[in-house]
């Protein structure tokens, strides 16, 4: 077997070339087009099905350095904390509450799920639970975390489950989040609701920034700077809190609440001259390329061996998320134009990662018209929000099910 490993640059390559090759293949397939899947979703699956299948006849293995990752999902959702404002915020504040309600009872019915699923397939309850919230809301990122906490209480192959029922969560929430999006729009014949008297005024106020300020190579590098440094002090903060107080705070959520604090700021203050286009480009690069990187690198030949309880655990999951977005947080978020926009991002956080929600959420915006309200509300509670009753309520179920 050929062994080919690519550098961070090369990774990077092939993460631009897939992402385009995914565009070429949903232009040239009007079904792709019409039921809404994600451009990274089409190119990233398809190399990591191509890589299976070359590993599985030991023909080729490729390994690649997706070490950009962290960086790009950053820049993703700092540049999202620079076009939030405060106003808009104090606005959608009931429906804020609402949506982490519904989010944060959804996994405890994931969890719930999990562990009476184990018991038909007569696996150990914990693995069982590995396949609940820790993997579906939770992510890679949770998966491992508290998979390793398993492992150290004697439960073999915990990490391993978590991140094979992330990585189908991943996949699924991808895929579907559009399609259903799509047809909760068209079914009941949804249009973009009107802008808030607080938005619109916001809107203003921005773009008598762009006015002044024209956009020249001082005024990017100036936008870009803080950025950067807002970067790197949201790794430098979430390392310092791990290794003090060992909580894990995400450094994206860092990140996320000094843009919007510092944006807010510069609106009265304007000691920079903020460029929101810029930004709104850098959201749509940065979730592009991490996506597109994260579904190309998907180790489906190691996930083959774990199949069988896992699959049916993730499709019951699949089942009642699915049923629950459309019956139920539709209904109860106000069954508009930004409640579908909402539930298609609730599918892709739910099963997957944030990304994946607001991939989705771009995708049927693009075509259908702006949510500002559905842009605001979910990647604060996928984020952010949500852990505040994710994780104690994973560490219930441990210590219980131990």
């Amino acid at each position: 077997m050929i062994n080919l490993n690519l550098n961070i640059v090369s990774t990077l390559i092939l993460s631009i070339v897939l992402y385009l090759f995914g565009n070429y293949i949903k232009n040239k397939l009007d079904i792709l087009s019409k039921i809404c899947i994600p451009i990274p979703v089409i190119g990233g699956l398809f190399f990591s099905i191509l890589v299976f299948i070359l590993r599985k006849f030991g023909l080729l293995e490729i390994t690649m350095d997706t070490s950009l990752m962290p960086y790009f999902l950053s820049a993703f959702f700092i540049s999202i904390g620079f076009c939030i404002n405060i106003f808009s915020a104090k606005g959608g504040g009931k429906l804020l509450f609402l949506y982490w309600l519904l989010c944060a009872f959804l996994g405890l019915c994931q969890n719930l799920i999990a562990v009476f699923a184990s018991k038909f397939l007569h696996i150990k309850p914990l693995l069982g639970f590995m396949c609940g919230a820790v993997s579906m809301e939770g992510g890679h990122g949770y998966a491992l975390a508290f998979g390793t906490t398993i492992e150290s209480i004697g439960v073999e192959n915990a990490v391993a489950i978590g991140i094979a029922a992330a990585t189908l969560g991943l996949i699924t929430g991808g895929l579907l989040g559009g399609p259903i999006g799509k047809i909760l729009i068209e079914k009941y014949n949804l249009k973009p609701l009107q802008r808030s008297s607080s938005s619109k005024a916001l809107k203003n106020t921005t773009t008598v920034s762009k006015q002044v300020s024209k956009f020249t190579p001082m005024v990017f590098l100036e936008n870009i700077l803080m950025l950067l440094l807002i970067m790197n002090i949201s790794f430098f903060v979430s390392t310092m809190i791990d290794l003090k107080t060992h909580i894990l705070i995400p450094n994206i959520v860092i990140g996320m609440l000094l843009s919007v604090i510092i944006s807010n700021i510069n609106v009265k203050v304007n000691f920079f001259d903020f460029y929101q286009d810029l930004f709104e480009f850098i959201q749509n690069v940065a979730l592009d390329v991490f996506l597109t990187m994260a579904l190309m690198s998907i180790d489906l030949y190691a996930l083959s061996s774990l199949l069988g309880p896992i699959v049916c655990i993730v499709l019951f999951q699949v089942v009642f998320v699915l049923f629950y977005g459309v019956f139920i947080c539709f209904r109860v978020l106000g069954k508009n134009y930004d409640a579908a926009i909402m539930v298609s991002g609730l599918i892709g956080h739910t099963l997957g990662a944030t990304p994946n929600a607001l991939a989705n959420m771009s995708t049927l915006t693009n075509k259908y018209g702006k949510s500002e309200t559905a842009f605001l509300i979910v990647p604060m509670v996928g984020a952010f929000l949500l852990d505040a009753f994710s994780m104690p309520c994973i560490l219930f179920f441990i210590n219980f099910l131990k």
